[in-house]
């Protein structure tokens, strides 16, 4: 089955989202075994310690892109950077108790499952526009401000339905409710507005 423009352009952003979370589940993976390979008694600790301020600062900046981008299919653990901001040095998270190394290591593995849950809901979306189902993405571009088939009001159009809804609220209770019913109809006949 030949896919349509739309249906195509759909592919390709997912391909794209597919591709950036694989990229970064890659480094919160290399993360780990800098932190994991510090201890053993044969490490190059300066090495490592270099390498590690590396992969903290491309998963800064990948976290960003990637939250941008995927929008609404972004479901990665929200403590994913207090960890990797909380680890400073390698030399800092091994001076802690072994109590806080462990925590860091569990945080790391909740955060890795959530990764690899978010990778499977973009490569099952993937897999189904490949076979011609409609999928709904959000544009991902930066500052694009929504395209891609909708998604999102602006603010104004969210203040408009607000008010409109608290004014068809107010006549329901006007119109449901008994006593709120005869204040605002005494209201209008006081003012003339009704007889």
């Amino acid at each position: 089955m030949a896919l349509n423009k739309k249906q195509l352009k759909t592919l390709q952003t997912l391909e794209r989202r597919v591709e950036l979370c694989r990229e970064f589940m890659n480094d919160w993976l290399l993360f780990n075994q800098i932190l994991s390979a510090y201890p053993k008694a044969d490490s190059n600790k300066a090495q490592l310690e270099s390498q590690f301020l590396k992969i903290k600062s491309k998963l800064a900046r990948e976290h960003r892109v990637l939250k941008d981008t995927l929008q609404a299919d972004y479901g990665i653990d929200g403590n994913l950077m207090n960890i990797v901001s909380g680890a400073t040095s390698l030399e800092n998270i091994y001076a802690q108790s072994e109590v806080s190394i462990k925590k860091l290591q569990t945080e790391w593995h909740r955060a890795f499952i959530s990764i690899n849950e978010t990778l499977g809901l973009l490569d099952d979306k993937r897999t189904r526009a490949e076979a011609g189902e409609k999928i709904f993405v959000m544009d991902g571009s930066v500052g694009g401000g929504g395209g891609g088939g909708g998604g999102g009001m602006s603010a104004g159009t969210k203040k408009n339905l607000m008010i409109v809804a608290v004014i068809i609220a107010i006549l329901a209770a006007m119109m449901l409710i008994p006593p709120i019913r005869e204040m605002y109809l005494g209201a209008f006949r006081q003012f003339g507005i009704l007889k």
